[in-house]
């Protein structure tokens, strides 16, 4: 496998978004080649820059340069802002491989480059500068495979141990037929032989001759007593005969004050017939 030393100097940022709100950024940056984080380098803390730190700091990879050419690796700038409760993101920058090895000459001269510090959100805020050169090529072995941990495996059994197939089950109607083995010596009779069933006896149906027994009512068993329904009282009734009667009162009152006039009036006539 071939590759190219690449060194690289992060010189300074302009203009960064300020995410601290009570305090001045102390802004470091993070360097990779394409994320990989087994690449990862970082400048030291420059806690008085603020929103334009300074680091002149040198870096150096190796890149695949079959991967390079190819464009599918770049390099990756990350600007942080370190905090006591947990440093937060500022920005970021990709630069392609393929475009730092277009233009990077005969490899002799340092070339600076500027490039914009986009957010999370996709806005430019700020730039990056930095400079870098390519080495010669070389010739370097291609990286290990990956360990693969070992598996833990059962061993594998004899064939017909411990499976379906170390007994065949007989086909249907292969079994022998009822007694067809003797019974061993000194057994115990079977108890159906031994003891033959005795059909129950069967008793006639005793709705015909007692009849069904009557319901029970709650309680723990007592039989419970019917209640006779209660007569209304026809208070019409009464009130009808009650007038009926005075009338007769009445009328028999009237009756004995006629013929009393009457007597009266008769007297009365013969007193004054001299």
């Amino acid at each position: 496998m071939e590759c190219r030393p690449l060194e690289i100097k992060v010189l300074e940022a302009k203009g960064l978004k300020d995410v601290n709100f009570f305090s001045t950024m102390d802004v470091y940056v993070v360097v990779t080649i394409s994320g990989d984080s087994r690449t990862a380098q970082k400048t030291p803390v420059d806690k008085d820059g603020g929103t334009s730190p300074k680091w002149n700091y040198p870096m150096k990879f190796t890149v695949d340069d079959a991967l390079a050419h190819q464009n599918r690796i770049g390099l990756n700038f990350t600007l942080r802002s370190d905090r006591a409760f947990g440093d937060r993101d500022i920005g970021e920058v990709y630069v392609p491989m393929k475009e730092l090895l277009d233009n990077a000459g005969d490899g002799k001269v340092d070339r600076v480059l500027s490039y914009q510090v986009r957010k999370k959100s996709g806005k430019s805020k700020g730039t990056l500068s930095f400079s870098y050169k390519f080495g010669d090529k070389f010739s370097a072995p291609a990286p290990a495979p990956k360990k693969v941990e070992p598996v833990m495996a059962y061993p594998a059994m004899a064939p017909g141990a411990g499976s379906s197939t170390a007994y065949h089950y007989p086909k249907h109607g292969g079994y022998p037929p009822p007694g067809a083995y003797p019974p061993p010596a000194g057994a115990y009779p079977h108890p159906a032989a031994a003891y033959p069933y005795q059909a129950h006896p069967v008793y006639p149906p005793q709705g015909g001759v007692y009849g069904p027994p009557p319901p029970m009512g709650y309680g723990y068993g007592y039989p419970q007593q019917a209640q006779q329904p209660q007569k209304k009282k026809n208070k019409f009734g009464l009130g009808l005969g009650a007038g009926l009667l005075g009338g007769l009162l009445v009328g028999d009152m009237l009756g004995d004050v006629g013929s009393y006039d009457a007597g009266y009036d008769a007297g009365f006539d013969d007193g004054l017939d001299f």
